[in-house]
């Protein structure tokens, strides 16, 4: 029954039961008194008419009111994407949009007036969560202000929904328990985003931390903004060092401007550019040479940043320098293999017949002595070339290296005397056994300590020493000194710049030194000397 029915029923009840009532009543009083009270009757009726319908007006335009407000209400709460309920202070479910029914499986139910536990009945596969949530309730209502959390609901398909869910409690003036109102967001791909975002940022991380290249992040100005941590070994400078600084301060000038240039063109035409050997700048001025590339970053269209990748390439420029030179010995050892002999045999007949002549002439003639000279110079280059020609079998021994250092400062003491060089001699006293050709390790030291003797040096400082497993053997003299672009060269085969050098001696001191696992290293500088440092393995591991 409608709301216009149920006032029109009320007003046709009231009015029988007024006129029946009053009619009986007059009737009980006397002819005067009934009259004056039939004059008035009418009046009364009509002005509780009235008060009746101005009653029944207003209470139509409040519970319509009401309606319309429930109404709004309805659609706003229903509108949402939110789980959106309302309880009472008992946790009777007083209102819930159909979002949160569906999420419970409780469409169809009656569920107002119902707690959590009695709508946990109604659905087996959310009972635990609605007796869940009337823990979480408590919790609410006993902290007495607004709770938020993050609450994860389970699906029927086996996948979960995550709600950022806020709790409001109202309390009454005297603080009883008024009502709760419960909203739920789903934020579950919110979630999912942030956990990608993690991941990815976790991939990059790794890719740019544990790249085993130097890896750098620049702005479009070129200053650096992060670098990973294989900046810190090939440069030698700290990562916080470099930070804000232009990355081509760290280029050698020599590459500087081209760099540049390949990074104007990357910011310019937003596409990678790479550059070749490019030198780096080592803090302790070392010699490091990269590939070097230069990758724009590019985010919606533009241009924001640049990533660089520098792979260092040092060693295998030196290895192929290792490899040139290689060659060049083998081509050596071909022509070598091919001559040497044929050259030894008149030699030797040459060489003969010049003593004979020496021997039978009358006096003295300085002609055959340079001749003789001249062919002893010729079978020191054959034997040379027969030991780059062909691989010898050499026998290892412990050999006691101060003493082959002793032999060799005996065997060149004449020249010395005669070219007035002073020898400073530093070892330890006790022997120093090394795993090593004997004779050939002497040879090594004759052509080092010939060549200072022969750049003018009059002082050869010699030290020897031990250093955890290695000998190291310094000989730092006081001549002319190389030139850098010489020393590059030191150990080619025909490279010499003395008058009547062929370089052979030092191509035989570095096979030398490499055949005993060791390593040659010379620092010099012109007119004030060379230090030449022999490193050797204590044991030679075949």
């Amino acid at each position: 029954m409608n709301y216009k029915k149920k006032m029109l029923f009320l007003y046709i009840i009231l009015g029988v039961l007024w006129i029946v009532a009053t009619d009986y009543l007059v009737l009980q009083l006397d002819l005067d008194t009934y009259l004056n009270i039939q004059k008035f009757k009418g009046i009364i009726f009509v002005i509780l008419t009235g008060l009746f319908i101005y009653y029944a007006l207003g209470k139509k335009e409040e519970v319509e009111l009401l309606k319309n407000e429930k109404e709004k209400l309805n659609t706003l709460i229903n509108s949402m994407v939110d789980f959106v309920n309302f309880k009472d202070g008992e946790g009777r479910w007083i209102e819930s949009n159909d979002f949160g029914l569906k999420l419970f499986q409780l469409e169809g139910v009656d569920y107002r007036g119902k707690t959590d536990a009695q709508l946990a009945q109604y659905t087996d596969f959310y009972r635990d969560a609605l007796n869940y949530c009337m823990n979480s309730d408590e919790e609410t209502w006993e902290t007495g202000t607004v709770t938020r959390c993050e609450e994860v609901i389970p699906l029927p398909n086996g996948s979960e929904k995550t709600f950022d869910t806020i709790k409001v409690p109202l309390f009454k003036q005297n603080n009883e328990r008024k009502g709760l109102v419960v909203i739920g967001r789903d934020i579950t791909q919110r979630k999912q985003a942030e956990q990608q975002l993690r991941e990815s940022e976790l991939k990059y991380k790794s890719l740019f931390k544990y790249n085993p290249e130097l890896v750098f992040l620049v702005d479009l100005c070129g200053g650096i903004t992060d670098l990973n941590p294989k900046f810190e070994p090939l440069t030698n400078y700290q990562n916080h060092e470099a930070i804000g600084k232009p990355i081509f301060q760290y280029i050698c000038e020599q590459d500087r401007e081209r760099i540049y240039q390949s990074f104007r063109a990357v910011v310019k035409d937003k596409t990678a550019k790479r550059d070749h050997e490019v030198h780096i700048c080592h803090k302790q001025g070392k010699k490091v040479v990269v590939h070097f590339a230069l990758v724009p970053i590019i985010i919606d269209g533009n241009i924001t940043g640049i990533i660089g990748y520098a792979n260092d390439i040092t060693q295998i420029l030196e290895t192929e320098e290792k490899l040139k030179t290689t060659e060049k010995l083998a081509v050596i050892g071909e022509l070598a293999a091919g001559i040497a002999h044929e050259i030894r045999n008149p030699l030797t007949s040459l060489k003969g017949f010049v003593q004979m002549f020496q021997s039978e002439s009358q006096k003295e003639n300085f002609i055959h002595n340079i001749m003789i000279d001249e062919l002893d110079r010729i079978n020191t280059i054959v034997s040379e070339l027969l030991v780059l020609s062909r691989p010898q079998e050499i026998t290892f021994s412990k050999k006691n290296i101060n003493d082959s250092i002793k032999d060799v400062l005996t065997l060149l003491e004449s020249e010395m005397n005669l070219h007035g060089v002073t020898v400073d001699l530093t070892m330890l006293e006790n022997p120093l056994l090394l795993d090593c050709e004997p004779n050939q390790l002497k040879q090594l030291f004759i052509n080092i300590i010939k060549n200072s003797i022969e750049a003018d040096a009059t002082n050869i400082a010699i030290g020897v020493l031990k250093q955890k497993e290695s000998i190291i053997v310094n000989i730092h003299d006081n001549g002319q000194g190389i030139r850098e672009e010489r020393i590059k060269r030191l150990g080619e085969p025909f490279y010499s710049e003395k008058e009547k050098g062929t370089g052979l001696g030092l191509t035989v001191s570095f096979k030398i030194v490499e055949a005993h696992g060791g390593k040659i290293k010379y620092v010099s500088e012109v007119g004030k000397g060379t230090l030449v440092t022999i490193t050797f393995p204590l044991n030679k591991k075949d």
